[in-house]
């Protein structure tokens, strides 16, 4: 690839990440005269804003900040043309997975608040569903199952979990589900026997982001254990001002 090329991705992840970093759970709360860092989890993202300002805007937090990681990941896949292509070389398949993590690392470490941020749950599902198909529908499969599952438990930490776990399985079936339907991709059967088949850039990044959710949510489920976890519905308390806003 030419010099040029390398640069322009450079710059490109540099966007992606200052993207990335813009707090909107944070703003939003400010907006309203509230700062969510010192309420419940203390952190900045959809599901403490939902428990502190209502379920309204822990909606739209989610949905910025999902807008965080599929836009930029949508963007460079078309300028590169790896959507909807099966067979994108390894190489890159790895260069358009970058910007997902470039946004998905702006959210959990923004230059803005001196690198602490959210847990990146939000970001990283709209990063991995612009990555379509190989991602995007596993993406779509793991979002139902993380409805279910709050509807069932009320536990949103638990359920971001369960399924960011399940969604490198989905990925590993996506691919012959797809080629036996014969939806998407018009070349699959071409890839269908190959050994080297691209498939394992996007699923180390969908075993990757599982590892992160369950780290980012460690606290969330100590708390659950010790049965001080707040569940969907419940209000946010107050935290002293003593108290360091973290992540956890």
């Amino acid at each position: 690839m030419e010099t040029s090329w390398y640069i322009w991705w450079g710059l490109g992840l540099l966007a992606t990440y200052l993207l990335g970093s813009i707090p909107f759970g944070l703003l939003i709360a400010l907006a309203k005269g509230i700062d969510v860092r010192r309420h419940g989890s203390t952190n900045i993202g959809s599901a403490n804003v939902g428990r502190t300002l209502g379920r309204k805007y822990g909606v739209l937090t989610f949905l910025l900040d999902g807008a965080k990681g599929f836009v930029p990941v949508f963007v460079s896949g078309w300028v590169m043309g790896t959507i909807n292509r099966p067979d994108t070389p390894p190489a890159m398949a790895w260069a358009w997975l970058a910007f997902g993590v470039a946004a998905i690392l702006g959210h959990i470490f923004p230059v803005w608040l001196k690198f602490k941020g959210g847990k990146g749950v939000a970001t990283g599902f709209g990063a991995v569903l612009a990555v379509f198909p190989i991602l995007g529908i596993p993406a779509i499969l793991s979002i139902a199952l993380w409805f279910i599952l709050v509807k069932v438990t009320r536990y949103i930490g638990l359920s971001s979990c369960i399924a960011a776990v399940t969604l490198p399985l989905w990925v590993f079936a996506v691919y012959p589900m797809c080629k036996e339907l014969g939806i998407f991709f018009e070349r699959m059967s071409r890839y269908a026997d190959r050994s080297d088949w691209v498939l394992w850039p996007y699923l180390t990044a969908a075993v990757g982001m599982a590892v992160l959710v369950v780290y980012a949510h460690r606290g969330n489920l100590r708390r659950m254990l010790e049965g001080t976890e707040l569940r969907v519905g419940e209000r946010a308390r107050s935290v002293a001002p003593a108290e360091s806003p973290g992540r956890s």
